[in-house]
């Protein structure tokens, strides 16, 4: 009976050794123990498989019970955590001083005269929404972490898969197949625990949009659709939130804060139609260089944490162009459209 125990050990084992997940694992050994108490039933008295597993089948099912208890436990608990998480009210976070640990994770910026601790505590009372996990929303993402916003929401779809991680960056390897929102989630917690993630497992449409957006004050849009794009333009005006836009394509890219509120343009004044078929195809058609969003996304956290603190000058009516081959910046000047059948009424 101890070889047998040990072989399941050692295989165990050596699946956490090959990463394999935790579910084939737990197939292979139920397959040995299978094999096992099926042999006690099967073979005749005496048999020398029989005699080395313990001679009675008695044993192994007091084992299986006790381990079927077990996983049984933990499922029941598991599910009622999830039904208990939305009952359970957040400890009211700290918005007038910082702790200890805060001061020394944030020193950086408090030592910086353009932020200042007025700056970080900007930082930790804004509430951010980014719309899209992927490429652009990875930097972004663990930039903002890392800068300690006070509440980041992040929407999105999708799951993880072996495409996305030559350039999402906030993804792992082992976290294939799982929702993005929640790999999102658990990087964003690895770099800075103490904030208020929110995670929306959905695709963004127009029925939530507005409502979702006004409870945020900035919202981030890291998607590659156009019609997506449009219909977050359209909610961020309805909320009057300023939307901070990053596109990328190959080697190219170009950041904007659209804010028709404060006087700027919105996405339909500068794009008012549809590109043409195939004028504005997805990375997935047309491929995009890993490091691109990296630079972008970066970029975008960086106009992100100045449009909260109000350091330096933002991209209010102007749109950044990067040009990686080049490589290049240029800065191009929008208009309002008077005229806009979005925003004109703001």
């Amino acid at each position: 009976m101890v070889t047998v125990l040990a072989i399941m050990a050692a295989l165990w084992g050596f699946g956490a050794v090959m990463k394999t997940a935790y579910t084939p694992r737990l197939v292979m050994i139920a397959f040995v123990y299978g094999v096992v108490v099926l042999g006690h039933f099967v073979l005749p008295e005496g048999h020398p498989l029989r005699i080395a597993t313990g001679e009675t089948a008695a044993p192994w099912l007091i084992l299986g019970g006790a381990v079927l208890l077990v996983l049984a436990y933990r499922a029941g608990l598991n599910r009622l955590r999830r039904v208990a998480q939305p009952m359970i009210t957040p400890a009211p976070r700290q918005s007038g001083t910082f702790t200890p640990e805060e001061l020394e994770r944030y020193a950086r910026h408090i030592t910086l005269p353009d932020i200042g601790g007025q700056g970080q505590k900007a930082l930790k009372s804004a509430k951010v929404l980014v719309v899209g996990a992927g490429g652009l929303g990875s930097p972004v993402l663990l930039y903002l972490a890392a800068a300690g916003v006070g509440r980041i929401g992040v929407i999105d779809a999708d799951h993880v898969s072996l495409s996305n991680l030559q350039r999402q960056i906030i993804h792992r390897d082992a976290d294939q197949d799982m929702p993005k929102v929640f790999s999102a989630e658990r990087a964003m917690k690895a770099i800075n625990p103490h904030l208020d993630i929110r995670p929306y497992n959905r695709a963004l449409d127009e029925t939530i949009a507005a409502e979702l957006f006004a409870d945020y004050d900035l919202i981030i849009d890291g998607t590659d659709q156009f019609e997506t794009r449009a219909m977050i333009n359209r909610a961020a005006v309805s909320a009057k939130r300023p939307l901070l836009a990053g596109a990328i394509s190959a080697w190219e890219g170009q950041i904007t804060l659209y804010h028709p509120s404060a006087g700027g343009a919105c996405m339909a004044c500068v794009f008012p139609n549809p590109p043409q078929a195939g004028m504005a195809a997805t990375c997935a058609e047309t491929g995009v260089i890993g490091a691109l969003p990296g630079v972008v996304g970066t970029m975008m956290a960086l106009e992100a944490i100045k449009q909260i603190t109000g350091a330096g000058q933002g991209l209010l009516g102007r749109m950044l162009l990067y040009d990686g081959l080049a490589p290049e910046t240029r800065i191009v000047r929008l208009k309002r459209n008077a005229a806009c059948p979005v925003c004109a009424g703001d």
